[in-house]
């Protein structure tokens, strides 16, 4: 991959279409992960004004920190960058009290992460709606498009999505062409939703480059015959994600009346 063009045609395409959308920038959550930093970043080299929002929500202090670095970083090297935070960890708890109580304590669990994404998305919507900016996603190909690993409504409600035809290893590369940190490029990914200390790894059971690896084989044809040992179980892993999840990645379905019954 031809990083350094990599970026200019990300920036382009950025810039055109907020262009053609007539609005007047961007807004990004800013977790202290590699996606969202080298998205903003990408924002910010199209010259729109670019707000990071950073939304806490008992969120590890090593995110946060890595958060506010990478902010401050580009008010360095950036003009048109702003940043807001807001706390919503309160919000989240008053939700927490007013919802019924469950005992299946996995399931509330996961409810409960993908209400963090929700809340956040929401967030963001509403400083888009206050500045008349576009909500970027911070996806990659991966995620997006090979298991899902995302939140319906939540981190994938975005209006525009610059990095979701990179892989994860390409969004490495393309962080080392852009400066990110050190710190936020040899950080372990994780969505941060659980309030521990959990990867993304963890969750998934396998890697973001054995996920690489099944989803070239899956788009080759293979089959999970044809891989032994790790290799067969990296790629069940992203089979079973992939099927689990594609009321994520696929169009929301519409009942279409037939024209005689209209």
């Amino acid at each position: 991959m031809n990083s350094e063009k990599v970026v200019d045609y990300i920036v382009d395409w950025l810039k055109t279409y907020a262009t053609n959308a007539k609005v007047n920038g961007f807004v990004i959550g800013i977790s202290g992960g590699i996606d969202s930093a080298v998205t903003s970043t990408l924002c910010a080299k199209t010259g729109f004004p670019v707000l990071c929002v950073e939304m806490p929500i008992h969120q590890g202090e090593n995110q946060v920190s890595r958060a506010k670095e990478h902010i401050s970083s580009l008010k360095k090297s950036f003009k048109e960058i702003n940043s807001i935070e807001v706390n919503l960890t309160s919000t989240f708890e008053n939700f927490k009290n007013v919802v019924p109580k469950i005992e299946d304590s996995a399931t509330v669990n996961l409810s409960l992460a993908n209400t963090r994404a929700r809340l956040r998305m929401s967030t963001l919507y509403y400083f888009a709606g206050l500045h008349g900016y576009l909500v970027a996603g911070t996806g990659n190909k991966v995620e997006d498009f090979g298991v899902g690993f995302f939140t319906k409504y939540g981190d994938g409600g975005v209006d525009l999505s610059p990095i979701a035809d990179l892989m994860k290893s390409e969004v490495y590369k393309i962080a080392e062409i852009l400066g990110v940190s050190n710190s936020i490029i040899k950080a372990q990914p994780t969505d941060g939703l659980f309030g521990d200390s959990r990867t993304d790894e963890d969750q998934i059971g396998a890697s973001y480059d054995e996920l690489e690896w099944a989803m070239n084989q899956d788009e080759l044809g293979k089959t999970s015959t044809d891989f032994k040992d790790r290799e067969q179980e990296v790629f069940t892993i992203y089979k079973q994600r992939n099927r689990a999840n594609k009321h994520k990645m696929d169009a929301i379905p519409v009942c279409e009346i037939p024209k005689e019954l209209k």
